[in-house]
């Protein structure tokens, strides 16, 4: 590995990202690199390098170190250091959504959320202080008292996804250092830029050396962290397939794992829906982020004489979106997908649902205006729950319209989906919301919401193909999963006295 002052130009040709380990930012000697594009013009602006098990090795040796004192400091004192993080990242936020915008191509306003949503979960690991708090019971027995604790559980791990640089690796470390433990993060290889960004402001906020460190590839850095011994936990968001691929490996060499998979979201809309308001949160559940989220709404259910008129005005909509350079064009409602792969990907499934005779309304090929990453906002109607388009998860701006008989169909085509984060319903009908909000079998439910995430003080809980483990990020659950509870039972009685002879 070489020195580096956080970034390191090569030869004047491209920029290399660092990692980090313990409070060096060095660039390591690896055999493969990486691209990170800007998606919007279609151009690398840095190149990240391909790590593998020697580069964690040597994350986990500083980790390790510096969990002996970070594990005994005060809770107190560990809140102090979220504040001042928190500060850091209130001070550097226009930045952070502009270096978003940059290396993912949302939106400048969907950047802002990305950040704002991420440094809630700051906030609420400021309070680790009550959050770590235990029980206790006197006299729990003759003589006995009771007492619970938590603790922390050593070295953890998060493997982040694209879509949301700075939030999703904000659900994590920030919580599980606050808890006492000590962190390596490995962000998506292709927006590496923003977790370098986040990690130089916590050192700037006084973190101490090797509480977060960073590492960046694919797989083989991946299974480097899901293997070493001297890693206690686990976080991951992504698809489905590699969820399940960190839950079975890590599970099997004795960790803990939160493994956060793909999903397949529902809106349905009632006949005495308000068709503005619908319309409006249907617009940026399918079409914010690019449709790049796994609580993205894909699947829109119109109950009876909502279909025809919901689809009319959703095609309105998309007829006004602006798709453009979102680092250039402030104006522009979506902006494009991450790269070439997943454009093409994308298209691949619009195809397919053509093939398949689901009516094409709106949308279906290439954004030609630039060199970006672009795909038009799609929208199918008069599919079937069988179809590839309504059934597999395209992760792009594809909304797929499907025509229920009523809502017991409508929520029975819903239970039929293998995944299980988000449902929506859209109706003034209390018996409708609350019949929907019962029988429908996923973690996140809406009621005239798009995206029913949740806010940092509650646990983000897909169900089903959606989630593997136990424990959830954010929220209690979060603190749960990164600490570990000990009991102490106590007895005191009066033999010491006797032998004092008091």
């Amino acid at each position: 590995m070489t020195e580096s002052g956080g970034w390191q130009n090569d030869g004047g040709r491209m920029m290399s990202v660092p990692v980090l380990v313990g409070e060096r930012w060095v660039v390591p000697t690896v055999s493969a690199w990486g691209s990170v594009f800007n998606p919007s013009l279609g151009e690398e602006i840095a190149r990240v390098p391909m790590c593998g098990a020697a580069e964690v090795e040597v994350a986990v040796q500083a980790a390790a170190a510096a969990f002996t004192t970070w594990s005994k400091t005060a809770a107190p004192a560990r809140a102090a250091k979220m504040f001042a993080f928190k500060a850091q990242l209130e001070s550097h936020f226009e930045e952070l959504a502009a270096l978003i915008t940059r290396e993912n191509g949302k939106t400048l306003e969907e950047a802002r959320g990305d950040v704002r949503r991420g440094i809630e979960v700051v906030d609420f690991a400021c309070g680790i202080s009550h959050l770590c708090k235990g029980e206790t019971l006197p006299q729990v027995a003759d003589g006995i008292d009771g007492v619970t604790m938590r603790e922390p559980i050593g070295v953890c791990a998060g493997i982040t996804p694209f879509n949301f640089p700075a939030m999703v690796p904000l659900w994590m470390f920030p919580i599980a250092i606050a808890c006492g433990n000590t962190f390596i993060l490995k962000p998506s290889e292709k927006v590496p830029l923003t977790a370098v960004r986040l990690a130089e402001l916590f050192l700037e906020a006084g973190l101490p050396p090797g509480v977060l460190n960073i590492v960046h590839g694919g797989r083989e850095a991946v299974d480097a962290l899901l293997e070493h011994p001297g890693i206690a936990a686990i976080s991951f968001v992504g698809s489905t397939r590699v969820a399940e691929h960190v839950y079975v490996i890590g599970c099997r060499h004795g960790k803990r794992v939160q493994a956060a998979g793909g999903a397949k979201n529902v809106m349905i809309v009632m006949p005495d829906a308000d068709l503005d308001a619908t319309t409006r949160a249907i617009m940026g559940a399918a079409f914010g982020c690019a449709g790049q989220r796994c609580m993205a709404g894909s699947i829109l259910m119109g109950v009876g004489d909502a279909a025809p008129q919901v689809r009319d005005r959703l095609a309105a909509a998309i007829d006004k979106l602006v798709i453009g350079d979102t680092s250039a064009n402030p104006k522009a409602d979506m902006g494009p997908v991450i790269d070439s792969a997943s454009r093409e990907r994308i298209l691949r499934s619009i195809e397919l649902g053509v093939a398949e005779g689901a009516a094409l309304v709106r949308g279906g090929q290439h954004e030609s205006q630039s060199r970006g990453f672009f795909v038009s906002p799609t929208l199918f109607d008069q599919a079937s729950p069988g179809m590839h388009i309504a059934r597999e998860e395209i992760f792009g701006p594809v909304l797929t319209m499907l025509r229920p008989r009523d809502l017991d169909e409508a929520i029975a085509w819903a239970n039929r989906n293998p995944y299980g984060n988000g449902a929506v319903i859209f109706t003034n009908s209390g018996g409708a919301a609350r019949q929907f909000a019962r029988e429908v079998q996923c973690g996140m439910v809406g009621v005239n919401v798009g995206v029913p995430a949740p806010m940092a003080a509650f646990a983000f809980s897909g169900w089903n193909r959606s989630f593997f483990g136990d424990l959830h990020v954010q929220g209690i659950e979060g603190v749960m999963f990164y600490t570990r509870q000990k009991i102490v039972l106590s007895r005191w009685d009066n033999a010491y006295r006797r032998t004092q002879g008091w």
